[in-house]
């Protein structure tokens, strides 16, 4: 099967087109046909700080949307012919090849209204924003009053995207999203933010320019440490912040208003295999009927094309700008 992979961890330009043999599924896989994939950020740390360990490449890819086309033994949610969504697991080779296997409790049912490829732009985003709002910062699920205010920094890249639409939609939170540009304060508008703000401004300044004293929840996507102080001052006392970036927080600030403060990795669960490992089947599912019911849209904003490494080498140069909104997604093997 063809695939695309790398070997010394490195810039884009260590990606190639390759051809190995597609693996067996194990009992509770699904093999899936991929038709689409998308580009995340998690996919540019990877290839920069791990290389192949095993001499053979290291294939990347953490979504995609295909056709399941054989299943294990043991699975029991899904048949072959069957279109699903998900976004894999990190110890396991990615989705940026022709066949891969899944877990099936990782696996969602593709939504009927969406192509593969505006499919493939949803499932990782969607888990962590659907995570980080639900779990993590435990805003009641369709509850729509009372809500509270939320602050999300960098509400245009695709966890903002979607955790903007998310808490719109489903909570009574008012939502605040950052974002600095002509075209990405337009993005989080159109995805349903009630204000913007400025995040290369002091935060709580810009937040209480709206008339508001304090948010009670922040959802730290990027540059969590950079506005730590910004974000001590604005939080609520007994407020809640959840973040996904990689960095080292000093929370010490956050003491004298017992701010309770909860990391979100969407690879949790299939990384320790966990109980409630179905959870992320689950809210996939609900994500695509709520897709299908209009509730919410696709994130996806750029088609770079036909998956192969030229193309895969151009997303993710363009992800490493910072600049990207949405979701970038491939489609279809030549």
């Amino acid at each position: 099967m063809k695939a695309i992979g790398y070997l010394k961890a490195g810039d884009a330009d260590g990606l190639f087109d390759l051809t190995i043999d597609a693996a067996a599924p194990g009992p509770r896989d699904l093999r899936v046909s991929v038709k689409a994939v998308s580009v995340n950020p998690v996919d540019c740390k990877v290839r920069m700080n791990t290389g192949a360990t095993s001499g053979s490449p290291k294939i990347l890819g953490y979504d995609a949307a295909g056709v399941v086309e054989a299943v294990g033994s043991d699975v029991s949610l899904f048949e072959v012919g069957d279109e699903v969504f998900y976004s894999g697991a990190i110890d396991r080779p990615g989705t940026n090849a022709e066949y891969h296997l899944v877990d099936e409790r990782l696996a969602g049912r593709k939504p009927r209204s969406l192509s593969f490829a505006e499919s493939a732009a949803l499932p990782l985003t969607a888990l962590t924003a659907w995570e980080l709002l639900f779990d993590r910062l435990r805003v009641p699920y369709g509850v729509k009053t009372g809500g509270g205010a939320l602050l999300i920094i960098n509400g245009a890249g695709g966890v903002g995207s979607i955790l903007i639409q998310l808490a719109r939609r489903l909570t009574g939170l008012e939502v605040i999203a950052s974002a600095s540009r002509p075209e990405t304060i337009a993005w989080v508008k159109k995805m349903g933010a009630h204000h913007v703000v400025d995040h290369h401004a002091p935060l709580d300044g810009a937040v209480r320019a709206l008339g508001l004293d304090h948010v009670d929840y922040v959802a730290g996507l990027t540059g969590t440490d950079v506005h730590l102080a910004e974000i001590a001052e604005i939080i609520a006392p007994q407020g809640h912040l959840s973040l996904i970036d990689d960095v080292a927080l000093d929370i010490a600030i956050l003491k004298p208003k017992s701010v309770s403060v909860t990391w979100e990795m969407v690879f949790t669960r299939s990384l320790f295999e966990t109980d409630d490992m179905i959870a992320q089947h689950q809210i996939l599912n609900a994500v695509s009927e709520l897709i299908d019911a209009g509730v919410l849209v696709t994130t996806m904003t750029e088609d770079a094309g036909a998956i192969t490494a030229e193309n895969l080498r151009a997303a993710h140069r363009r992800i490493e700008t910072g600049e990207a909104i949405g979701k970038i997604a491939l489609s279809g093997f030549e």
